[in-house]
């Protein structure tokens, strides 16, 4: 009978401490002045000022990244999901009007290889500083004969905080209220069960095939990071009078747009005010998708939306700019029933 050991078992806790050498350095860069103690320790500390913060409210938030990372691990790319991960969680802290304190992480993976969990972990860093919150632990749990070597899922818990009487919500919406757009890199990290299902089952395209429409490889493209809007939204914040704002995940513009609306208030939102990434374009055609369907399930070139008074609509924009943020007035809040409609066509 041979003697039996965890790495017989298939959990190389060496390669653990491997892994976490080549990420400190990464996430060192991920840092605040409020994070106590180092990378090592049992928890995460963080100092709360409590001369800046009056009446604080902690906001939490829980996230992943889904079957995108089904395109990062087929092409064994994976610098960039982190960044998904952040934005994921992060912006929606902001939507209260939290600004994002520090993140951690999970990976959990059917084998440890230290050079990729380094990646993954450094794309996190990388997004939390893009957020300017702190990335202050995680953990990475081998999980053998659970799944594939290859395999990985990742998801981070982000903590913020917010003055009690600052929360934005649907109680500070105000009839009159202009709706502006702010762009997305793409699709994000939402619909990628259906892109997968059209465009690699369907269509057979392959993921290192340039597409014209795209002008790259398909999977470089559907790589393209998440942008992140924490920042941006938090100057918003102070330099204009934002009454809301509504992070265009899962479900799409429409329904998370109506999350942020006041049941007597509805919003009306022109199509006609820009043009969707040629990449919805492509699914929508190979796909045969139909226009409902795209509009519930991807953020169709929208990716945060802000409510915000019409006196200061120009200075919210010209501050957009600044930040390098596409953005446009879209629609308006109007009385109603707490409903979204989208109106027109997109333009060409």
């Amino acid at each position: 009978m041979t003697e039996s050991s965890y790495a017989a078992a298939g959990v190389d806790i060496d390669a653990g401490d491997r892994a976490v050498e080549l990420m400190k350095g990464r996430i060192a860069r991920a840092g605040r002045p409020e994070v106590v103690g180092g990378l090592g320790g049992f928890a995460g500390l963080f100092r709360l000022d409590t001369n800046k913060w009056k009446n604080p409210l902690i906001a939490s938030s829980t996230d992943g990244v889904g079957t995108k990372l089904a395109i990062a691990q087929a092409l064994d790319k994976h610098d960039t999901v982190g960044i998904d991960l952040v934005g994921m969680v992060v912006d929606d802290l902001v939507v209260c009007g939290a600004e994002p304190l520090f993140m951690q992480d999970y990976i959990a993976c059917g084998q440890v290889v230290p050079e990729r969990i380094a990646e993954i972990v450094g794309g996190i860093a990388h997004g939390c500083e893009l957020a300017g919150c702190a990335l202050v632990g995680g953990e990475t749990a081998e999980h053998p004969g659970l799944m594939p070597v290859d395999h990985y899922d990742i998801a981070g818990t982000g903590v913020g905080v917010v003055e009690e009487d600052l929360v934005l919500g649907p109680d500070r919406v105000r009839e009159g209220d202009v709706v502006i757009a702010m762009a997305s890199s793409g699709l994000h990290s939402n619909g990628f069960s259906l892109v997968r299902h059209v465009l690699l089952q369907g269509a057979r395209m392959r993921l290192d095939a340039i597409v014209d429409e795209l002008g790259e490889p398909l999977g470089e493209h559907l790589l393209t990071p998440t942008r992140i809007y924490a920042l941006d939204c938090l100057s918003l914040i102070a330099e204009t009078e934002v009454h809301g704002f509504s992070h265009v995940t899962g479900g799409g513009l429409a329904a998370n747009l109506a999350r942020v609306l006041p049941q007597h208030l509805s919003a009306t939102v022109d199509r006609g005010t820009w043009r969707p990434q040629p990449v919805f374009d492509l699914v929508q055609a190979r796909g045969r998708v139909e226009q409902a369907e795209m509009e519930r399930t991807f953020n169709m070139g929208v990716g945060m939306v802000a409510l915000v008074a019409p006196e200061d609509v120009d200075r919210a924009l010209a501050l957009l700019t600044a930040r390098h943020v596409p953005s446009w007035v879209a629609g308006t809040v109007v009385a109603g029933d707490g409903s979204v409609t989208l109106t027109g066509s997109h333009s060409s």
